[in-house]
This record gives C-alpha cells, structure tokens and sequence, in this order.
C-alpha cells in the first residue's frame, strides 16, 4: 500500500491464492456505520414537509458502492435500473415497490438492466435499507412520464437534488436530478 494507512484498514494484508485472477494488493477495511455521517442525497417537497433519501456511504470505490440508506414517510423514486448488479435488503420499515410491499427482512436482488420501481417508502415511519452495486451505481430511469405522474398524482414536487460528500474525492457530487 502506498501513502499512510486508512484506519480502518489492515496493512499489510495477507494475500491468499483464491485460484482466481486478483488484484496485487487487496485491501481489508472495516467500517462502523456510526462514523460515517448521514447526507442527503434526493429530495422531494410533499405539502409543507420536505421528505429525502438520506445515505451512509460505507463504501465507494470503482468496483462497489454500500450504503445505508434512509428512506422519509412517503418518499417516492421513480422506477429505475442501474448500470451494475444492486442488492437491496430492508432493515427497517417498509417500502412498496412497484406495488408490492416489501417489509423489513425482505431481500431484493435488481440484475443489472433489470427495472424496478417506483419505490414508495411506508407512509407512517418509512424504512432503513442497507444497498450495495458492484461497479457503477448510478441509476438509470426506465419510464420518465410515468414518474411526473406519479408525482402529481400525489402532490409531490421533486426538488434538484442535493450535493453531497463523497469519501475519498475531494469535490461534492450529486445524482442526476429524475427527469
């Protein structure tokens, strides 16, 4: 490893021949969610009451992203792909998707070019979901008229989204706004 040592890193790692190709140097880390901060990442305006998407970025790097992610009452996304495998798993709360209701402990597996959507996120107390992609995370809208519908039906002004910090790069970053 070059430079210092993350500390939450092990240096230096022991290599194993796992029979496939791997990196030269693979990197161990171990992170605790309780230091890393919440960021807002979307926002939506319902009424008087400003619902968002807040996230903990465990990990993000070019070959995943992890997050925790925590989902307001009501926060709607719109349906969606994305350019790498995503797993979702509910932790807390619950969240529609598509129209099927998906309470803590479900699993939901999107194979990349998969759509799934739109998300609703339980009106009453939301829901907090740990998410992983493995390469390139951002998502990619499948049915564009569908979601400002959605939206109007509902009273929801989708807000730009805000920008955020990304560990380890040095410029805040912020999704692309739904279109």
């Amino acid at each position: 490893m070059t430079g210092p040592v993350p500390p939450n890193a092990e240096d230096p790692v022991q290599v194993v021949d796992t029979g496939r190709p791997t990196r030269p140097s693979p990197r161990f880390s171990i992170v605790h969610e309780s230091d890393v901060p919440w960021q807002e990442v979307r926002a939506q305006q319902h009424g008087d009451r400003r619902v968002s998407v807040h996230e903990k970025f465990l990990e993000w790097s070019g070959d995943r992203m992890v997050v925790l992610g925590h989902y307001d009452p009501g926060m709607i996304v719109e349906r969606h792909g994305h350019r790498s495998d995503h797993l979702v798993y509910v932790l807390e709360g619950s969240v529609d998707i598509g129209g099927r209701h998906c309470p803590s402990g479900t699993l939901i597996v999107l194979e990349e070019g998969a759509a799934f959507g739109p998300l609703v996120a339980d009106g009453d107390e939301g829901c907090v979901m740990f998410e992983t992609w493995l390469d390139d995370p951002l998502p990619v809208p499948a049915e564009v008229d569908g979601f400002r519908s959605l939206l109007a039906e509902h009273g929801v002004e989708q807000l730009p989204n805000p920008s955020f910090e990304v560990p380890g790069h040095p410029a805040p970053e912020r999704f692309p706004d739904p279109a």
